[in-house]
Protein backbone atom coordinates (compact mmCIF):
# COMPACT_ATOMS: atom_id res chain seq x y z
CA UNK A 1 0.00 0.00 0.00
CA UNK A 2 1.50 3.35 -1.34
CA UNK A 3 2.88 5.81 1.40
CA UNK A 4 -0.61 8.14 2.27
CA UNK A 5 0.38 11.73 1.05
CA UNK A 6 -2.35 14.76 1.58
CA UNK A 7 -2.37 18.45 0.46
CA UNK A 8 -3.03 19.52 4.07
CA UNK A 9 -1.37 18.54 6.91
CA UNK A 10 -2.84 20.05 9.44
CA UNK A 11 -6.17 19.51 8.35
CA UNK A 12 -8.85 16.79 9.88
CA UNK A 13 -10.38 15.12 6.64
CA UNK A 14 -9.84 12.33 4.27
CA UNK A 15 -6.97 12.56 1.13
CA UNK A 16 -10.47 12.47 -1.09
CA UNK A 17 -11.87 15.32 1.06
CA UNK A 18 -8.82 17.02 0.99
CA UNK A 19 -7.85 16.67 -2.93
CA UNK A 20 -11.17 18.09 -3.73
CA UNK A 21 -10.79 20.89 -1.43
CA UNK A 22 -7.50 21.45 -3.19
CA UNK A 23 -8.76 21.44 -6.64
CA UNK A 24 -10.91 23.63 -6.07
CA UNK A 25 -8.83 26.20 -4.32
CA UNK A 26 -6.34 25.82 -7.67
CA UNK A 27 -8.66 25.43 -10.60
CA UNK A 28 -9.03 29.05 -12.07
CA UNK A 29 -5.06 28.70 -12.41
CA UNK A 30 -4.57 25.32 -13.06
CA UNK A 31 -4.61 25.14 -17.07
CA UNK A 32 -2.09 28.18 -17.35
CA UNK A 33 -0.03 26.15 -14.25
CA UNK A 34 0.42 22.97 -15.93
CA UNK A 35 1.06 24.10 -19.01
CA UNK A 36 3.76 26.33 -17.72
CA UNK A 37 5.34 24.21 -15.32
CA UNK A 38 5.94 21.54 -17.89
CA UNK A 39 7.34 23.37 -20.83
CA UNK A 40 4.14 22.82 -22.57
CA UNK A 41 5.52 18.82 -22.38
CA UNK A 42 2.15 17.95 -20.97
CA UNK A 43 0.38 18.69 -24.32
CA UNK A 44 2.12 16.27 -25.98
CA UNK A 45 2.03 13.49 -23.49
CA UNK A 46 -1.62 13.83 -23.95
CA UNK A 47 -1.94 13.32 -27.78
CA UNK A 48 0.65 10.33 -27.28
CA UNK A 49 -1.09 8.46 -24.71
CA UNK A 50 -5.01 9.04 -26.54
CA UNK A 51 -2.89 7.48 -30.05
CA UNK A 52 -2.82 4.77 -27.68
CA UNK A 53 -6.74 4.44 -28.45
CA UNK A 54 -6.70 4.59 -32.10
CA UNK A 55 -7.13 1.45 -33.32
CA UNK A 56 -9.48 0.73 -30.80
CA UNK A 57 -11.77 3.54 -31.98
CA UNK A 58 -13.45 3.75 -28.79
CA UNK A 59 -16.97 5.43 -29.63
CA UNK A 60 -18.67 5.88 -25.85
CA UNK A 61 -15.55 6.66 -23.54
CA UNK A 62 -15.16 7.84 -19.58
CA UNK A 63 -12.35 10.01 -18.47
CA UNK A 64 -11.77 9.86 -14.92
CA UNK A 65 -10.51 12.65 -12.99
CA UNK A 66 -11.13 14.95 -15.79
CA UNK A 67 -10.37 17.68 -14.29
CA UNK A 68 -10.73 20.66 -16.86
CA UNK A 69 -11.21 17.97 -19.30
CA UNK A 70 -7.81 18.49 -21.52
CA UNK A 71 -7.54 14.62 -21.74
CA UNK A 72 -10.99 14.66 -23.27
CA UNK A 73 -10.64 16.98 -25.64
CA UNK A 74 -7.56 15.52 -27.24
CA UNK A 75 -9.54 11.80 -27.31
CA UNK A 76 -12.04 14.05 -28.76
CA UNK A 77 -9.75 15.65 -31.50
CA UNK A 78 -8.08 12.60 -32.46
CA UNK A 79 -11.10 9.93 -31.89
CA UNK A 80 -14.31 11.56 -32.50
CA UNK A 81 -15.85 9.30 -30.33
CA UNK A 82 -19.44 9.87 -30.26
CA UNK A 83 -19.78 10.70 -26.52
CA UNK A 84 -16.90 11.25 -23.81
CA UNK A 85 -18.38 11.65 -20.15
CA UNK A 86 -16.14 13.17 -17.61
CA UNK A 87 -15.92 12.49 -13.66
CA UNK A 88 -14.40 14.44 -11.06
CA UNK A 89 -14.37 15.33 -7.00
CA UNK A 90 -13.74 18.81 -7.63
CA UNK A 91 -16.75 21.13 -8.53
CA UNK A 92 -14.36 23.84 -9.32
CA UNK A 93 -12.67 21.90 -12.30
CA UNK A 94 -15.62 20.66 -13.54
CA UNK A 95 -16.68 23.97 -13.53
CA UNK A 96 -14.04 25.48 -15.93
CA UNK A 97 -14.80 22.28 -18.11
CA UNK A 98 -18.09 23.31 -18.52
CA UNK A 99 -16.80 26.68 -19.60
CA UNK A 100 -14.40 25.41 -22.10
CA UNK A 101 -17.29 22.87 -23.58
CA UNK A 102 -19.65 25.30 -24.00
CA UNK A 103 -16.97 27.85 -25.89
CA UNK A 104 -16.09 25.00 -28.52
CA UNK A 105 -19.94 24.02 -29.10
CA UNK A 106 -19.14 20.14 -27.30
CA UNK A 107 -22.12 20.17 -25.33
CA UNK A 108 -23.82 17.09 -27.56
CA UNK A 109 -20.15 14.80 -27.40
CA UNK A 110 -18.75 16.03 -23.64
CA UNK A 111 -20.81 15.54 -20.56
CA UNK A 112 -18.99 16.06 -17.16
CA UNK A 113 -20.03 14.76 -14.01
CA UNK A 114 -19.53 15.53 -10.26
CA UNK A 115 -18.24 11.81 -9.22
CA UNK A 116 -15.83 9.66 -7.25
CA UNK A 117 -13.52 8.19 -9.15
CA UNK A 118 -13.25 5.18 -6.90
CA UNK A 119 -17.38 4.46 -6.97
CA UNK A 120 -18.40 5.52 -10.44
CA UNK A 121 -21.59 5.69 -10.85
CA UNK A 122 -22.11 3.44 -13.98
CA UNK A 123 -23.53 0.04 -14.87
CA UNK A 124 -20.90 -2.59 -15.33
CA UNK A 125 -18.77 -3.17 -19.04
CA UNK A 126 -20.42 0.20 -20.09
CA UNK A 127 -17.33 2.05 -21.83
CA UNK A 128 -15.19 1.06 -24.88
CA UNK A 129 -12.50 3.45 -23.39
CA UNK A 130 -11.71 4.78 -20.18
CA UNK A 131 -8.76 7.62 -19.54
CA UNK A 132 -7.05 9.19 -16.93
CA UNK A 133 -4.04 11.61 -16.69
CA UNK A 134 -2.29 12.95 -13.59
CA UNK A 135 -5.10 11.28 -11.90
CA UNK A 136 -4.66 7.62 -10.24
CA UNK A 137 -2.25 9.39 -7.74
CA UNK A 138 -4.30 11.33 -5.87
CA UNK A 139 -6.71 8.70 -5.37
CA UNK A 140 -7.19 7.50 -1.50
CA UNK A 141 -7.74 3.70 -2.37
CA UNK A 142 -5.79 3.31 -5.88
CA UNK A 143 -6.28 -0.96 -6.13
CA UNK A 144 -10.08 0.19 -5.66
CA UNK A 145 -10.46 3.16 -8.24
CA UNK A 146 -8.51 0.85 -10.91
CA UNK A 147 -10.75 -2.12 -10.37
CA UNK A 148 -13.94 -0.08 -10.49
CA UNK A 149 -12.23 1.43 -14.03
CA UNK A 150 -11.98 -2.37 -14.99
CA UNK A 151 -15.39 -2.92 -13.82
CA UNK A 152 -17.23 -0.36 -16.55
CA UNK A 153 -14.89 -1.20 -19.21
CA UNK A 154 -16.68 -3.37 -21.94
CA UNK A 155 -14.87 -6.55 -22.54
CA UNK A 156 -12.19 -6.19 -24.66
CA UNK A 157 -12.21 -1.94 -23.37
CA UNK A 158 -8.92 -0.65 -23.21
CA UNK A 159 -7.55 1.77 -20.13
CA UNK A 160 -4.70 4.56 -20.94
CA UNK A 161 -3.54 6.17 -17.93
CA UNK A 162 -0.99 9.12 -18.32
CA UNK A 163 0.99 9.85 -15.03
CA UNK A 164 3.87 11.31 -13.65
CA UNK A 165 6.64 9.39 -12.84
CA UNK A 166 10.36 9.29 -11.40
CA UNK A 167 13.34 9.50 -13.94
CA UNK A 168 16.13 7.37 -12.49
CA UNK A 169 19.28 8.39 -14.29
CA UNK A 170 21.56 11.08 -14.01
CA UNK A 171 21.52 13.70 -14.86
CA UNK A 172 17.63 14.04 -15.62
CA UNK A 173 16.88 12.46 -11.93
CA UNK A 174 18.59 15.45 -10.15
CA UNK A 175 17.42 18.05 -12.09
CA UNK A 176 13.86 17.26 -12.24
CA UNK A 177 14.30 16.50 -8.73
CA UNK A 178 15.22 20.19 -7.99
CA UNK A 179 12.79 21.63 -10.14
CA UNK A 180 9.79 19.70 -9.08
CA UNK A 181 10.52 19.94 -5.10
CA UNK A 182 12.15 23.88 -5.19
CA UNK A 183 10.87 25.56 -8.49
CA UNK A 184 7.34 24.32 -9.05
CA UNK A 185 6.12 24.68 -5.32
CA UNK A 186 7.61 28.68 -5.84
CA UNK A 187 5.54 28.56 -8.96
CA UNK A 188 2.48 27.53 -7.72
CA UNK A 189 2.59 30.21 -4.69
CA UNK A 190 3.48 33.04 -7.09
CA UNK A 191 0.48 32.37 -9.60
CA UNK A 192 -1.79 30.44 -7.54
CA UNK A 193 -1.41 31.84 -4.03
CA UNK A 194 -2.07 28.03 -2.85
CA UNK A 195 1.42 26.67 -1.32
CA UNK A 196 0.25 23.44 0.06
CA UNK A 197 -1.22 22.40 -3.21
CA UNK A 198 2.48 22.65 -4.57
CA UNK A 199 3.95 21.27 -2.03
CA UNK A 200 1.73 17.90 -2.75
CA UNK A 201 2.58 17.83 -6.55
CA UNK A 202 5.89 16.35 -5.86
CA UNK A 203 4.99 14.77 -2.49
CA UNK A 204 2.36 12.67 -4.31
CA UNK A 205 4.93 11.90 -7.08
CA UNK A 206 7.66 10.18 -4.85
CA UNK A 207 4.76 8.14 -2.84
CA UNK A 208 3.39 6.71 -6.30
CA UNK A 209 4.21 3.60 -6.64
CA UNK A 210 5.08 3.84 -10.57
CA UNK A 211 6.33 1.56 -13.31
CA UNK A 212 6.27 -1.84 -12.83
CA UNK A 213 4.89 -1.21 -8.91
CA UNK A 214 2.01 0.09 -10.82
CA UNK A 215 1.55 -3.07 -13.65
CA UNK A 216 1.45 -5.88 -11.03
CA UNK A 217 -1.24 -3.34 -9.35
CA UNK A 218 -2.95 -3.52 -12.44
CA UNK A 219 -2.46 -7.05 -12.87
CA UNK A 220 -3.93 -7.81 -9.16
CA UNK A 221 -6.79 -6.27 -10.41
CA UNK A 222 -7.23 -7.99 -13.52
CA UNK A 223 -6.45 -6.23 -16.12
CA UNK A 224 -4.81 -7.60 -19.25
CA UNK A 225 -1.66 -7.11 -21.32
CA UNK A 226 -0.85 -4.52 -19.23
CA UNK A 227 2.49 -2.30 -20.68
CA UNK A 228 3.74 1.01 -19.62
CA UNK A 229 5.72 3.34 -21.74
CA UNK A 230 8.14 6.10 -20.06
CA UNK A 231 7.81 9.61 -21.94
CA UNK A 232 10.63 12.16 -21.94
CA UNK A 233 13.40 10.80 -19.57
CA UNK A 234 10.62 9.17 -17.67
CA UNK A 235 9.30 12.14 -16.32
CA UNK A 236 5.95 10.69 -16.96
CA UNK A 237 4.70 7.10 -18.13
CA UNK A 238 1.38 5.89 -20.03
CA UNK A 239 0.22 2.94 -18.80
CA UNK A 240 -2.20 0.75 -21.39
CA UNK A 241 -4.48 -2.36 -20.11
CA UNK A 242 -7.09 -4.23 -21.66
CA UNK A 243 -10.40 -6.03 -20.17
CA UNK A 244 -10.49 -9.89 -21.10
CA UNK A 245 -13.51 -11.29 -21.77
CA UNK A 246 -14.37 -10.18 -25.49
Amino acid sequence: MPEQITPYKDKNATKKEQVADMFNNISKTYDFLNHFMSLGIDILWRKKAIGELKKLKPQLMLDVATGTGDFAFEAIQILNPEKVIGVDISQGMLDVADEKIKKRGLSHKFEVRLGDSEKLLFEDNTFDAVTVAFGVRNYENLEQGLSDMLRVLKPGGKIVILEFSKPQQFPVKQLYNFYFNSVTPAIGKLFSKNNDAYKYLPESVAAFPDGKSFLELMHKVGFGDAKFQPLTFGISSIYTGIKSGA
